[in-house]
């Protein structure tokens, strides 16, 4: 009896892990659902997240958006054998099984069946990295300090302290067509025969003379930086007066977003700003865990109950009161914690 159990377990939980890897993240509520009715601690549950995070599978509170999944590093989509090997884990976990669940052995053990990439797939991926880049892009100017960061670097490109190409290598324009490697030489060549006709010069490394940095078109360069500029100015304005909330306000950040979205930044300027960005979802996970412990480990809030009402709730003070009024079994002890968890949902409205 106690087998056929933990198969029907094993089996729910192949099925979690089949639809973490479909959809790129779990939530805590669709683990929740899969888990043993009899772990309630929870420290074990955050050990079995850890386990499904280190698969590859990130678990989130709730359902991301777009912009906080492209900012997920690396693709870990663990494979049938690790999902099997997983669930076998995790529907013993109070037993001590030693299964692997190490992503790089289980990307070892089945590399030799991928298959390679064709031409379209090729295609497809990078037109799929450019508008994924473009997103992340929006994101970033979320924070209109962060296109502050930007458009000071603009400045100096203007004041002759810096380089263009110091700022940006490119723009992330729309992709109908991405040519092969051996089309862009034979693309070069044909430009490069064409200058030679024209009695255009080339240097010793075989690059032509261009009145453009990096290819660069300095005229267009100053034409988006500066209308970014005025959008931001605008921007500003709107959050100090009205609030980053209010509909004007985020009409003019969307507005900002979409002029931003196109540069295409170097590494030394598009790296610390996903730093910014990455520090504030570190914070904001770093409290919302703190607040589940206050309300589930040590108020005795079941922990469904938490996952079902918390989201939307992360920074209304006015909740914990609620949940003090609903006389509930956990609402005295929910009413010690009243001060710790307000100052939690502080700290995040502050991110």
């Amino acid at each position: 009896m106690a087998e056929n159990n933990n198969e029907k377990q094993e089996s729910g939980i192949k099925d979690l892990i089949a639809k973490g890897r479909e959809q790129g993240y779990l939530t805590y509520a669709e683990v929740n659902d899969h888990l043993p009715e009899d772990i309630a601690d929870p420290e074990q549950v955050e050990d079995i997240i850890q386990m499904i995070n280190d698969m590859g599978i990130t678990v989130f509170e709730v359902a991301p958006d777009a912009e906080t999944l492209l900012m997920m590093s690396g693709d870990n989509t663990p494979d049938e054998i690790a999902a099997a090997e997983a669930a076998a884990a995790l529907a013993s976990v109070e037993s001590e099984q030693h299964r692997t669940t190490d992503p790089v052995r289980m990307y070892m053990r089945e590399m030799g069946s991928v298959e390679l990439l064709t031409r379209e797939g090729e295609i497809e991926i990078a037109k799929r990295i450019e508008e994924g880049t473009r997103e992340l892009m929006a994101a970033i100017a979320d924070w209109p300090s962060n296109v502050s960061l930007v458009i000071a670097e603009w400045d100096k490109v203007l004041e002759g302290e810096k380089k263009l190409t110091d700022i940006i290598s490119g723009y992330l324009n729309p992709m109908e067509h991405v040519p092969s490697a051996l089309a862009q030489q034979q693309a070069a060549e044909a430009a490069e025969a064409e200058k030679l006709a024209n009695g255009e010069e080339i240097d010793e490394d075989g690059d032509h003379d261009d009145e453009h940095e990096g290819g660069l078109d300095p005229e267009e360069a100053t034409e988006r930086f500066e209308e970014i500029r005025s959008m931001l100015i605008k921007t500003e304005k709107s959050i100090a007066k009205h609030g980053r909330d209010s509909k004007t306000s985020k009409q003019n950040m969307a507005a900002l977003a979409e002029l931003f979205k196109f540069l295409k930044l170097t590494p030394r300027q598009f790296d610390p700003l996903i730093a910014v960005i990455r520090s504030a979802v570190e914070k904001i996970r770093t409290e919302e865990r703190n607040i589940m412990r206050l309300c589930v480990r040590l108020s005795k809030m079941p922990r469904k109950e938490f996952i079902k009402v918390f989201p939307g709730n992360e920074t209304n003070l006015k909740w914990t009161g609620s949940l003090i009024k609903a006389k509930a079994k956990y609402s005295e002890e929910i009413k010690e914690q009243e001060i710790e968890i307000l100052r939690a949902q502080r700290k995040l409205a502050q991110v």
